[in-house]
């Protein structure tokens, strides 16, 4: 089925199956809620309430929250503080941190590639504070929590899984929330670094490029994951596909024979078609924008700034 289309956002799943599925109301399970009052930028709320949902849509049940800002690719200042100052909301809604509360700050991701280095980017502009608190407290504003963070690398140049790493440290440090980030991919190349998603079920490294690892998330560590992804990639399938059914609709309207044949093909043989044209021997393309550099160093500054105002009073 279409819904079987590679991407990490719930609002695109939810999307997908209710096409593929051919329903007009809401999925059964997921409740969903749209805040469209501000002029640059959309918040959807996804939540997966039932077991039967999470199977669907292939979501954890828990919060999907995303703001969605075409603009952002302009480097706006003043549309990066709002939507920076809109993530501190959401965080500080979902976290519910108490006074005195740890917060451990996890960049996932590879420093070596750009699309990847969202997490280890987004540290490097966290206030870290739980030392300054430890050792020279007369020196720290009130009302500052303990933050501490860190970019754990990933499998391929540590050798070690990046749950194991973070599971031995909150058993040392005993966190009383973690915040991971990370890059994610999208089915539409208009969402890529234009869009946040926040969620309360945790994150699973590298299901963005197809490379799932150890899910970091409650069950697994004990304490509250708040997880943060920005889609940095889109899979070329997808992209081809997506051509291909823009081209049936061009030639459709032109009463061309060719595009009522294309259409008949059902929609997961011809993304299997693409797929086995782009991946040979199991290959495994992704699509991201040439400005990517950029890109990132814009998201994550916007990442860092809400984190760092969502934890401190």
């Amino acid at each position: 089925m279409e819904y079987k289309i590679r991407t990490d956002l719930a609002i695109e799943t939810r999307e997908i199956y209710k096409t593929a599925q051919k329903i007009d109301d809401e999925i059964p399970g997921v409740e969903t809620t749209i805040d469209d009052t501000e002029t640059d930028m959309l918040i959807t709320k996804v939540k997966v309430t039932t077991k039967e949902a999470e199977e669907a849509m292939g979501k954890p049940q828990g919060t999907y929250v995303t703001i969605e800002a075409p603009k952002l690719k302009e480097e706006n200042e003043e549309l990066n503080e709002k939507v920076a100052k809109k993530l501190a909301e959401i965080i500080r809604e979902m976290g519910h941190l108490v006074k005195d509360d740890t917060v451990f700050v996890v960049g996932l991701g590879n420093w070596d590639v750009t699309a990847d280095a969202l997490g280890p980017k987004v540290i490097s502009d966290v206030e870290i504070t739980r030392h300054l608190l430890e050792y020279m407290p007369q020196y720290v504003v009130p009302g500052t929590r303990p933050v501490c963070a860190i970019s754990p690398g990933v499998l391929g140049t540590t050798g070690i899984e990046t749950g194991e790493i973070i599971k031995g440290i909150v058993e040392k440090i005993r966190p009383n929330l973690i915040i991971a980030i990370d890059a994610l991919a999208s089915r539409k190349m208009e969402r890529v670094s234009t869009t946040i998603q926040i969620s309360d079920t945790g994150i699973t490294p590298g299901s963005g490029i197809g490379n799932k690892r150890n899910a970091i998330n409650q069950e697994t560590l004990g304490v509250p994951v708040i997880a943060i992804g920005v889609p940095t990639v889109v899979d070329a399938a997808t992209i081809a596909n997506d051509a291909l059914d823009l081209m049936i609709t061009k030639l459709k309207e032109e009463q061309n024979v060719l595009g009522d044949t294309l259409e008949k093909i059902e929609n997961e043989d011809k993304y299997q078609y693409i797929k086995e044209v782009l991946n040979p021997g199991e290959l495994n393309y992704i699509v991201t924008p040439s400005e990517i550099d950029g890109i990132i160093t814009n998201i994550s500054q916007i990442l860092a700034d809400g984190i760092n105002m969502a934890v401190n009073d």
